[in-house]
């Protein structure tokens, strides 16, 4: 069996592990100019041409200037430095300095598929084995038009894991955030299960439902999803149960994109009552309580996971790594026993 190191499993998760879906930034973010971002240890180029919105490592082949501060030509870029053109796929176009060049018709860049869904711009990251995009199939909160839903988006500090552990930590709630008007109910103690689901697991407290934070999900569809419900009060307008849906990605190892959808199953004139009253009243409440997570989050030690004592509430956070790390060892197994080099 093809043997991997525990340093090379660590390096991978702390990019990301491939062959998935992640979330690259808000829609708003990337209008007729090119934008740079650093996300999964990679600095990327994103603009759109006529149809959609094109991603390439941010790198001319030429002399490795940034492609984004070059032009846009509808599905090429053109570096700005010598005007080298590269299409959307990482082909060399033309070489205007010196037509006929060897690197005219080299597929040199490194390129990624993108899909655009509920105002984010998403980004597969295959490997040299998996290099075409698996299907992305988005959690019903976000695919069903019975839902109306808030994108949340901030970058914080710190490992993108530590925000999936938070996530994956219902008990969190009572504690962090009990003085939130939608997490002040329900016992200090409580003892938990997982429930297997086709998708993934079902993280929740044994005996109570609806009225805290009581269960977390995790589901893999293309995309690492957290999914959660918390119960409303009669002061937090019609509709349902407050939904949550997040994915977090790795802008480096100390940096990280926090993506919330926040959603509610509502239609008719009571969608325009909940969409009016989240952006005038309730909203600055649910930044509140996302800013707690990240003050607290933020000052966590890089090293805080290596030096922990978990008990019976840690089990959906237990859960959830041994997923990732089961994931980036086959990756790097398979990669390896294909000839790939694996550090």
């Amino acid at each position: 069996m093809t043997a991997v190191t525990n340093q090379a499993i660590g390096k991978l998760l702390a990019k990301g592990v491939r062959n998935i879906w992640y979330p690259i930034c808000p829609s708003h973010f990337l209008a007729d100019k090119p934008i740079s971002l650093r996300r999964l240890g990679l600095k990327l180029v994103l603009w759109r041409d006529e149809t959609s919105v094109a991603m390439l490592e941010d790198h001319c082949p030429h002399r490795g200037a940034p492609l984004s501060m070059g032009m846009p030509m509808g599905d090429r870029i053109a570096c700005g430095y010598h005007g080298v053109q590269v299409r959307k796929d990482g082909t060399v176009m033309a070489v205007p300095g010196s037509p006929g060049s060897k690197l005219e018709g080299r597929n040199c860049v490194k390129s990624f598929p993108t899909q655009e869904h509920n105002g984010v711009i998403f980004g597969y990251f295959g490997d040299a084995l998996h290099p075409e995009p698996i299907a992305l199939q988005l959690p019903e909160q976000l695919a069903s038009p019975d839902y109306s839903s808030f994108l949340c988006y901030c970058e914080w500090r710190g490992d993108y894991r530590y925000v999936y552990d938070n996530v994956m930590d219902p008990m969190h709630g009572t504690f962090l955030h009990r003085q939130s008007h939608s997490m002040s109910f329900g016992d200090t103690t409580a003892t938990f299960r997982t429930r297997e689901t086709p998708s993934g697991f079902v993280f929740e407290k044994e005996g109570q439902r609806n009225v805290n934070f009581d269960w977390t999900e995790f589901l893999d569809t293309g995309a690492h999803w957290l999914r959660l419900e918390i119960p409303y009060p009669a002061t937090g307008g019609p509709g349902g149960n407050f939904h949550i849906v997040g994915v977090y990605t790795p802008i480096d190892e100390r940096r990280s994109a926090v993506f919330h959808w926040r959603c509610r199953k509502v239609d008719g004139w009571q969608r325009d009552t909940w969409r009016f009253l989240y952006k005038n009243r309730l909203e600055a409440r649910h930044w509140a309580v996302l800013e707690q997570d990240r003050a607290m989050l933020e000052q966590f030690e890089p090293d805080a996971n290596s030096r922990e004592n978990l008990y019976q509430h840690d089990m959906g956070v237990a859960r959830l790594r041994r997923v990732f790390r089961t994931k980036a060892e086959a990756q790097l197994k398979a990669l390896e026993a294909a000839g790939h080099a694996v550090q």
